[in-house]
């Protein structure tokens, strides 16, 4: 069953979400995955590309692959200790245009939901040199740990309906039961991420 949902998004149940998500990121790929950021507006002003976000259905959401490895400093991370806690994933490399648009309202909005019980974790993919990496964390005041994945190799263990590996930055929420609840392509807002994390974070365990 479909109801109406904010612009740009589309709630999926078990058999649409693959469909509808697919279809989004073709749309989407060449503008969110080339890594060369946003093509000029009017005024020369690089342009956000539109994101893409689909809800999936309660009834309908994948488990979240178990996700471990090194952080950019090359500490032990894994998806696992946020278990209970609703989780926004956020892929991002320093080299993209759009990760550098939405980093700010990232950690912004990580800082203001936190007493909800939410917590941020990015992926950083296709950044062989950790110090990129490091200098973009530092650059946009990050707070919240990533996983180095210089390969895209974790990328690959998501549904590539709801997490494509050539859709850069991409964002999932993920519910307090390690289920993927809501998938965004291409860059988001504060404002466009606020309800929808705010919606899964307000479900019960």
């Amino acid at each position: 069953m479909r109801r109406a949902v904010p612009r740009r998004t589309v709630l999926a149940g078990a058999g649409l979400a693959v469909a509808v998500a697919g279809c989004l990121y073709a749309a989407a790929g060449p503008t969110h995955g080339d890594g060369g950021g946003a093509p000029p507006g009017p005024d020369g002003a690089a342009v956000r590309p539109m994101s893409e976000a689909v809800v999936v259905e309660t009834g309908a959401r994948p488990h979240a692959p178990v996700l471990a490895g090194a952080d950019l400093d090359g500490k032990p991370l894994g998806l696992t200790e946020f278990r209970g806690q609703v989780v926004v994933l956020n892929v991002w490399g320093s080299w993209c245009g759009p990760c550098r648009a939405e980093a700010d309202d990232l950690e912004r909005l990580s800082g203001q939901t936190r007493a909800q019980g939410v917590r941020f974790l990015g992926i950083n993919t296709r950044d062989p040199d950790r110090a990129a990496a490091q200098s973009f964390v530092r650059a946009h005041g990050l707070g919240f740990p990533s996983l180095h994945d210089p390969t895209g190799k974790l990328l690959l263990r998501f549904p590539p309906a709801l997490l494509n590996p050539q859709t850069i930055p991409s964002t999932l929420v993920i519910d307090r039961r390690g289920r993927i609840a809501v998938s965004i392509g291409g860059a988001v807002t504060e404002e466009e991420l606020r309800p929808l994390l705010l919606r899964v974070a307000e479900e019960a365990a």
